[in-house]
């Protein structure tokens, strides 16, 4: 098959792509930039023109649409990134006849909620959903794998700070998700044409607490950090400021959001998974391990202001 990725250098996508690669597929990316090393087809970034989209995707059988942010900065808006974007892809696949699109969502995705992260997924699914394309929009709880932000940052800051803040005064579950389980849903609805026209929501095969997934963490990594409780306002605060300060925020606005409401149960009604495709991976040690970067720090280098 010749399955296109949007967002493929990021990280879903280019699991996704890895997978599809090694099954003889052909694989096509697009993306902002070109990552380092990378051994698949890339084209720029054609999101904002329907024109190009259209012949890019030409001769393809599906797309997979997995571009996204989980904070605003310049002009990519939560508006422009998952809604016009996702649009326009729609558009664009509909005129040059893929027959399959599947979209990457968020399991607490919903209108009318008050975060514009949550609110921008929300739309984006209805844009798919609408689109008379035969589609799969999988709303996925938290990814965790080689290159993810869930172990890279948590990592980085356990090898930085003696102690970690829990997100909110009462505890939250999250059931987090290896990527080689979502990434065997992806290929299911992309390569079998399984899951038609059809939202399910993704969990991970075990509900525990952020302070038992940080634990289990920092054991990895050789570390003993002191844990406490904060209130959300001020999570929100710190997040704010990470965002202002920071490459790569520690914690964005909607991520203390997500944190503070669980990752255990789809916020709309969703279908239920095929017994085969139910994730498996429980979060041990081993699974953490092989999804750890490079033990480091954070530093001045990861500021906005130094190159």
């Amino acid at each position: 098959m010749k399955i296109a990725i949007t967002g493929g250098t990021g990280f879903v996508g280019s699991h996704l792509a890895d997978r599809l690669k090694s099954e003889g597929h052909e694989v096509l990316l697009l993306a902002r930039r070109r990552r380092a090393n990378q051994a698949h087809s890339f084209v720029p970034n054609y999101l904002s023109d329907v024109t190009q989209l259209t012949a890019v995707f030409r001769g393809y059988d599906a797309v997979a649409h997995c571009a996204g942010i989980n904070r605003e900065r310049g002009k990519q808006t939560f508006q422009r990134v998952h809604i016009a974007a996702t649009r326009k892809v729609v558009e664009a696949a509909k005129a040059a006849g893929v027959k399959k699109i599947i979209l990457m969502s968020f399991l607490r995705a919903r209108p009318k909620c008050g975060s514009p992260y949550h609110e921008s997924k929300w739309e984006a699914e209805e844009i798919v959903r609408n689109s008379g394309l035969d589609y799969t929009i999988i709303k996925a709880g938290v990814v965790y794998g080689r290159g993810d932000h869930m172990l890279d940052h948590l990592s980085h800051a356990l090898h930085t700070f003696p102690f970690f803040a829990l997100v909110g005064l009462e505890e939250k579950s999250v059931c987090p998700l290896a990527v080689e389980d979502l990434v065997n849903v992806m290929r299911a609805a992309l390569v079998e044409r399984r899951l038609k026209r059809q939202t399910i929501a993704l969990l991970g095969a075990e509900e525990i607490y952020l302070s038992e997934a940080v634990r289990r963490v920092a054991e990895v990594v050789g570390k003993h950090p002191i844990m406490f409780p904060l209130p959300i306002w001020l999570h929100r605060f710190m997040a704010h400021v990470f965002e202002t300060t920071m490459k790569i925020p520690l914690a964005s606005v909607a991520q203390i959001k997500i944190l503070s409401e669980g990752v255990v149960e789809a916020a709309t009604p969703v279908t239920p998974v095929p017994y085969d495709l139910v994730p498996t991976r429980r979060f041990t040690v081993e699974q953490i391990r092989n999804g750890l970067p490079e033990a480091k720090s954070f530093c001045v280098g990861d500021l906005r202001w130094c190159s």
